[in-house]
């Protein structure tokens, strides 16, 4: 059976700071129209927050923590409403990368998160529909770099088949795709790390269906990771994960070779 978290729930952080938030309210004989004024909020917008489909403002509860008098209860909040690092519905992939002995991504639109360069990333990052604020795309980027330390663990083996259209999608302003291209390039030189491309020349193939990738635990177990757009599934059925390492091994014989996409991806670089 898969294992994975959807994105259909907003956070419980949220839900709860803006319970509370409404309680301590409710408690003070305050009104929404009140805490709105002193906010500087919009009504619908404390609306939101109280029902944790908005994100609580630190602003707000700050504000709502004073008029209340809840003595820094609400205030506290703050922390815990934090932006996550990585999507939730992808929180059970990141602990299986994290201890993985093994990984061989397959990616079709756009440079796997562990070879993305800082720009390249938040590009993508601000691109996100419906937009991310801020201090979600920094935080954000921050944790996808630093995800990138487990490719200095030369115990571990790496591997990237990469799709001739994600490698033609220039993301970000000239210098940035520039970067990023020779970012792979010197991302693919150590022993353990191997970086290839697939042609789209090569038509038909095993991997159309959509991006996947493959881990191997310490305990020598393999699963499986595929990501939607609002939805990841960590799969640990033995028959599923099979026909993903399946396909894999039929990518890699359509795939160039590492010195080949080095070359390959060198000469794109060389066309900016």
């Amino acid at each position: 059976m898969p294992v994975g978290r959807n994105g259909d729930e907003r956070p419980m952080a949220w839900r709860y700071a803006g319970d509370q938030m409404k309680r301590w309210r409710e408690a003070a004989g305050l009104t929404r129209q009140q805490l709105a004024d002193e906010a500087k909020y919009g009504i619908d917008s404390i609306k939101g927050m109280e029902r944790g489909v908005r994100k609580p403002q630190a602003h707000v509860l700050r504000i709502a923590d004073e008029l209340c008098g809840a003595h820094g209860k609400l205030a506290a909040a703050e922390e815990f409403l934090r932006p996550e690092r990585f999507p939730s519905y992808s929180q059970d992939f990141m602990e299986a990368e994290s201890a993985a002995v093994a990984l061989c991504w397959y990616e079709t639109q756009f440079i796997p998160g562990l070879l993305q360069c800082e720009g390249y990333a938040r590009a993508l990052l601000g691109a996100h529909c419906p937009p991310l604020d801020d201090e979600t795309i920094d935080e954000r980027a921050r944790g996808r770099l630093e995800r990138q330390s487990l490719l200095a663990k030369q115990t571990k083996a790496f591997s990237f088949v990469i799709e001739e259209a994600a490698l033609r999608r220039k993301v970000g302003e000239a210098d940035v795709w520039a970067t990023q291209l020779f970012h792979l390039i010197e991302a693919g030189k150590p022993r353990h790390v191997n970086v290839q491309v697939l042609p789209t020349d090569r038509g038909a193939h095993a991997g159309l269906r959509g991006p996947f990738v493959v881990l191997k635990t310490p305990d020598h177990e393999y699963l499986a990771y595929e990501e939607g757009q609002e939805m990841g599934v960590l799969y640990v059925e033995s028959e599923k994960v099979g026909n993903f390492i399946q396909r894999h091994e039929m990518i890699l014989r359509q795939a160039l070779s590492p010195e080949e996409s080095a070359r390959y991806i060198g000469k794109l670089a060389e066309e900016l």
